[in-house]
């Protein structure tokens, strides 16, 4: 596990640091990577930056689960969730 999480602040100071831009500048950009991927996900399509992530819609079917506390079957509807994929150069980095 990661001994430390980067906040959006961090990573905002560290990519303003590094392209000498402002990080209000910065922290506009990502806001609208973020928005256009979250739009674009929710409309089905699938967004993808090569090498390193690729982010998709998938369905999952109605499915019988179990309470955990209490034992009791219960049903779960059908419904989305977003599937994220590391690419290669991210897996490559992590090694």
């Amino acid at each position: 596990m990661a001994d430390k999480t980067i906040t959006k602040t961090e990573l905002v100071a560290s990519i303003a640091s590094a392209t000498g831009q402002s990080q209000s500048a910065v922290s506009g950009v990502l806001d609208s990577l973020f928005s256009t991927v979250s739009d674009a996900v929710a409309a089905g399509n699938k967004v993808s930056i090569p090498g390193w992530l690729a982010f998709e819609q998938v369905a999952t079917s109605a499915r019988t689960g179990r309470n955990p506390q209490t034992g009791e079957e219960i049903k779960i509807p059908a419904g989305k969730r977003v599937k994220v994929t590391a690419g290669s150069k991210l897996k490559a980095a992590v090694k």
